[in-house]
């Protein structure tokens, strides 16, 4: 396939890195602040994983509907609404007098951010081709990936200084900046089909992501168990109607043909459980050293800057290492430094660990990412039609999305779970126990935030109750990493049994290029 690139290409890379960088610095910034929001609200471990989790869920619910939307009616016009929408979400979420308002300000700039992150990536798909695209999406990549690592950084140090909302306020003047250059620089109308929008099917792709994810946060929590069983009955309910109506509709939003090859559905199996493992060891990482290790919030932001790093380092090598290798092997690669992050994660981090054993699970993070994300982007891009590259724009979106949130879901919910139970039995086996009042031990048992509460009530017994909710979240921690290598090694056992070699790939992409290309021909 020759290799192409659009004029002014670097300029247009970096307006489109730029947007991207807005989402992804959004996806970032929520878990440095959390034990602060946590505290301010006297919010639940439950309230808090949901607003950890609640751009990411508005997100990845609608970034298949809009991917599709932006390829029907414009790309750009899209990008250029999503940038507009960010502004005063981002100002709601910074103002937000109730942990409920800020949980819905959190979806509702997800949903900006979903009509204008996947389009980012179709464009590249549009307008590169070749080696030139597989360098442009290493790049996007990887700079998208260094700025999710270092939004902790920033948020961090803004919270050095302001209160918890200059976390999501910080997003709006750099979305402006990105307008701004994305309404003079971004092509309009760049290989656009004139197909319908499968409407009823992004419907329907909506509900069934929303529903699975708050059925996942929901579950631990007590007294919301039906509730959980309900949203889980309406997210299967959802998907098979899903599926039903792709594959009866003339346009399907989500082409099950096109989503059957192994290059495209291994691929995107392969982002969820990468981009969710980066999400899920941040999420609890930035709880981590502030809980149990007493970091300040710029100190929590500076423990992930090796993550950070990793990604940025390793990634453009992972272009040359697809070029030479193919996509499996890299994916292979990156896969055996994510798992080997959570298992130094699950040995080492404890109470009184050192920073460079915190920085070093990061690295590893990091370089598994890097290496990872690259491929899984490219063989999704390279797997459709150029008019249906909003499609895999959105699946490439919905890995990070659906990854980070159903990965930082499963990890909360286990958090909470373990938290809970842990606290719980060493309550029960303190000489104490017969003092400690149902109430009170549902706040010790409720979130790490609601005992350092509780021991400000009951100074005399202070030492002890941070020091069972430090152990809690220990052992709801391990739970976490335990999960995120079962993960893991499922997407090892997935990539490396069914995901094509490199000359099966090479002959499988050109061959998908070929009937692109003489479908174009086609007289309408």
């Amino acid at each position: 396939m020759e290799s192409s690139a659009p004029k002014r290409a670097g300029l247009v890379l970096a307006t489109l890195i730029l947007v991207a960088g807005v989402a992804n610095l959004n996806l970032a910034v929520a878990n440095v602040a959390l034990p602060d929001i946590g505290k301010a609200f006297d919010a639940g471990q439950t309230m808090v994983d949901l607003i950890a989790v609640g751009y990411s869920l508005g997100l990845a619910a609608s970034v298949l509907y809009l991917g599709a939307v932006g390829d029907r009616y414009g790309r750009k016009t899209l990008l250029l609404l999503g940038m507009a929408l960010t502004v005063p979400f981002a100002v709601l979420a910074a103002l937000a007098p109730t942990a409920e308002v800020l949980f819905i300000a959190r979806v509702l700039g997800g949903v900006a951010a979903g009509m204008a992150y996947p389009t980012t990536l179709a464009l590249i798909t549009a307008l590169w081709s070749g080696q030139e695209r597989t360098k442009a999406i290493a790049l996007w990549s990887a700079l998208g990936g260094g700025v999710s690592a270092l939004g902790p950084l920033v948020a961090g140090a803004l919270l050095e200084g302001f209160e918890w909302g200059s976390v999501f306020i910080i997003s709006a003047p750099l979305a402006a900046i990105a307008l701004f250059f994305a309404w003079r620089l971004i092509p309009a109308h760049v290989n656009e089909t004139t197909e319908p929008v499968d409407h009823l099917g992004g419907i329907l792709s909506i509900a069934m992501v929303a529903t699975l994810v708050l059925a996942i946060n929901l579950a631990p929590e007590p007294g919301k168990g039906t509730t959980a069983i309900i949203l889980g009955v309406v997210a299967l309910a959802a998907a098979g109607a899903f599926v039903l109506r792709q594959r009866r509709v003339t346009v399907p939003l989500f082409d099950l043909e096109i989503a059957g090859r192994a290059t495209f559905w291994v691929a995107a199996l392969a982002g969820i459980i990468v981009f969710g493992s980066l999400m899920g060891a941040m999420f609890i990482g930035q709880q981590f050293v502030q809980n149990v290790l007493g970091y300040s919030t710029l100190e929590a932001g500076l423990a992930i800057l090796p993550g950070a790093l990793g990604m940025i380092v390793v990634a453009p090598r992972s272009a040359k290492l697809v070029a030479s290798h193919g996509s499996r092997f890299t994916l292979l690669v990156g896969f055996v430094f994510c798992l080997l992050a959570f298992l130094e994660m699950l040995l080492f981090w404890d109470e009184g660990v050192a920073y460079w054993v915190v920085g070093f699970g990061y690295l590893l993070m990091g370089v598994g990412v890097g290496f990872a994300g690259t491929p899984a982007s490219r063989s999704l891009t390279g797997s459709v039609p150029v008019k249906r590259a909003g499609m895999a724009s959105g699946t490439a979106d919905l890995q990070r999305d659906l990854g980070g949130a159903i990965m930082q879901s499963i990890f909360g919910a286990l958090l909470t779970a373990g938290y809970a139970a842990s606290f719980s039995s060493q309550i029960a086996a303190s000489p104490q126990s017969e003092k400690v009042t149902e109430q009170v031990q549902n706040e010790l048992t409720k979130s790490f935030a609601s005992a350092a509460g509780t021991a400000q009530q009951y100074p005399e017994y202070a030492p002890q109750i941070v020091a069972a909710a430090r152990n809690s979240f220990l052992d709801g921690g391990d739970w976490t990493y335990a999960a995120g290598m079962i993960a893991v090694a499922l997407g090892i056992a997935v990539v490396f049994f069914l995901f094509p070699k490199r000359e099966a790939e090479l002959s499988l992409l050109e061959r998908f290029h070929a009937e692109d290309a003489a479908a174009a021909a086609e007289p309408a």
